[in-house]
C-alpha cells in the first residue's frame, strides 16, 4: 500500500544503489552512501525537476516500509537492497 514519505526521512536517498546520473554524482550513487542531492532536513533538492533521475522520480514509499520511521525504513531498505544486489 502506498503511503506519503515521511518528512526528514531519507532513507531512500542513501539505501539504494542508483546506476544512473545524478547531478553531482555523473556514475550515479552507491549503495548505502547519502545521496550528494541530499539536503541537511533530508530533502530531495531535485524533487520536482527534470534533472532528478527518473528512478527516483519512479519510486513509492510503501507503509510496510515507511510506517515505522526513518530508522527503520533506512534497515528496510538497506536490507532490499543487500537481498537484490548482484
Amino acid at each position: 500500500m502506498a503511503q506519503e514519505c515521511i518528512v526528514g526521512c531519507g532513507a531512500c536517498c542513501i539505501a539504494p544503489h542508483i546506476s544512473s546520473p545524478i547531478p553531482g554524482m555523473p556514475d550515479g550513487k552507491p549503495a548505502g552512501i547519502r545521496c550528494i542531492q541530499l539536503d541537511d532536513k533530508n530533502a530531495c533538492q531535485l524533487f520536482g525537476l527534470p534533472s532528478r533521475p527518473a528512478v527516483c522520480g519512479q519510486f513509492e514509499p510503501q507503509q510496510d516500509m515507511c510506517s515505522a520511521g526513518p530508522e527503520a525504513a533506512l534497515r528496510w531498505l538497506t536490507a532490499l537492497e543487500q537481498q537484490t544486489s548482484p
